[in-house]
């Protein structure tokens, strides 16, 4: 099984139609690490994207960011709950850095979800609450989009070929 991948191959992945409209949409990611606890952890979360990175920003105190200083390698899903699903698999490494306020990138992610009436009072409130904020920029070392239309999983795709072989 390949478990790294070139940048140019990512970035063609990423550049897919389908993988940039999960990329800008306003699905959450589902982030995976393992916890300070050796278990894993999987945790619906906000994002954005810098380059070819991904980011995400949280409390600095937060469990996670113990977490990844221990063991940064993590994974993140972002899909789409419609038949047939839309699904970006990512794998990848992350560098924590922490940096004063609310970085916009953070509110940008924020407006996703929300609705522009809601938005104002949400960006006071947060940046009232944050004096601080841990960016986790996520490198990334793997990708795969699967649509189930020009791709799908191998295992399926496996039993496809070995049934229309018999």
């Amino acid at each position: 099984m390949e478990t790294e991948m070139n940048q140019q191959q990512i970035a063609e992945i990423l550049a897919k139609p389908y993988a940039q409209q999960l990329l800008n949409g306003s699905e959450p990611a589902r982030f995976a690490y393992d916890g300070l606890d050796g278990d894993p952890r999987c945790i619906p979360i906000g994002f954005w994207v810098e380059g070819e990175q991904i980011v995400i920003a949280t409390v600095p105190k937060s469990a996670k960011v113990a977490a990844l200083r221990k063991n940064p390698k993590v994974a993140l899903t972002i899909d789409t709950g419609a038949f047939p699903p839309k699904v970006l698999l990512l794998r990848g490494t992350a560098e924590l850095t922490t940096v004063p306020g609310v970085p916009e990138g953070y509110l940008v992610a924020g407006h996703k979800v929300m609705t522009d009436e809601q938005y104002p009072g949400w960006v006071e409130g947060v940046k009232a609450l944050y004096d601080e904020m841990v960016l986790i920029t996520i490198t990334l070392t793997w990708a795969k989009l699967l649509d189930f239309e020009t791709t799908i999983p191998k295992a399926v795709e496996d039993l496809i070929k070995e049934k229309s072989a018999s």
